[in-house]
């Protein structure tokens, strides 16, 4: 992910490695079938946005081959060193406030991100820019006031305490300049910016160990912000982190909203 200087979630905290394999395992299906339906294949050139972990740009190098040309950049590049080699190239850039690293991309896709930027419409002109006409666009992002509970189903005071938790959570990120509700916007906001053959759908993980996962790995990392913003205590959050690590919460995601279209 890319991230401000107000970025919650900073990718440097030893929680962010476990939130990208979360990640990965969550949503790369997903993410990957979109690409498949795209058709990336030998040669092309990708540009993937905030790359954050590993999998995605991975993935692409398999698909472009040795023809291909993969660049991941992200503001923090520490998680990406590993896959710094030929197809991919890894750079250290801030699509919210930089120009594009480059044009003529035949796809850019950018994942969890755009929620976070403060100047989205530019980081939005910026990856259509980058691409070539008839070039790809993928854009997957989540929209939490859309569903904006981890536990659909509160049924006890544990899935309680989580939806609190949550909802200290989503306060942070929006005091940071997250957009809450972004990712229902994004079909109509590519037809905006020019781009045809838009089309959108969601995914919404409701229960899985991953997701536990990510609860566990999210909560410890913001647990002194919750703690100093007044809108949790130190026993709050042991409680919930010893009730997640029981494995019997069914807890959910916020929707991811995938949509893409094609450069006139």
């Amino acid at each position: 992910m890319t991230r401000t200087d107000g970025y919650l979630l900073d990718n440097r905290r030893a929680e962010a490695g476990e939130r990208f394999d979360a990640f990965a395992t969550l949503f790369d299906p997903t993410t990957f079938r979109h690409l498949e339906a795209l058709g990336v294949g030998p040669g092309w050139r990708c540009w993937e946005v905030g790359a954050g972990g590993t999998s995605v740009a991975s993935w692409l190098a398999k698909k472009v081959g040795p023809t291909g040309r993969v660049l991941a950049t992200d503001i923090d590049t520490t998680h990406l060193a590993a896959a710094a080699r030929p197809p991919i190239e890894v750079r250290v850039h801030d699509v919210g406030a930089e120009q594009p690293p480059g044009e003529g991309f035949d796809l850019v896709h950018a994942r969890l991100v755009l929620v976070h930027v403060p100047d989205r419409e530019r980081a939005l002109r910026s990856m259509i820019k980058a691409l070539r006409p008839g070039g790809r666009l993928l854009i997957e992002d989540a929209d939490p006031a859309l569903q904006p509970l981890i536990c659909p189903d509160e049924h006890g005071p544990a899935q309680h305490l989580a939806n609190r938790l949550r909802h200290a959570f989503r306060t942070l990120l929006a005091e940071r300049g997250a957009d809450l509700a972004y990712g229902r916007r994004l079909p109509r906001l590519l037809r905006d910016a020019g781009l045809h053959r838009v089309e959108a759908d969601a995914y919404f993980p409701v229960t899985s160990p991953a997701c536990a996962a990510l609860e566990s790995a999210t909560v410890r990392h913001l647990r002194a912000d919750l703690v100093a913003a007044g809108l949790a205590t130190d026993e709050d959050i042991d409680r919930h982190l010893a009730n997640v690590a029981t494995g019997g919460m069914d807890l959910a995601t916020a929707p991811m909203i995938s949509a893409w279209g094609r450069k006139a």
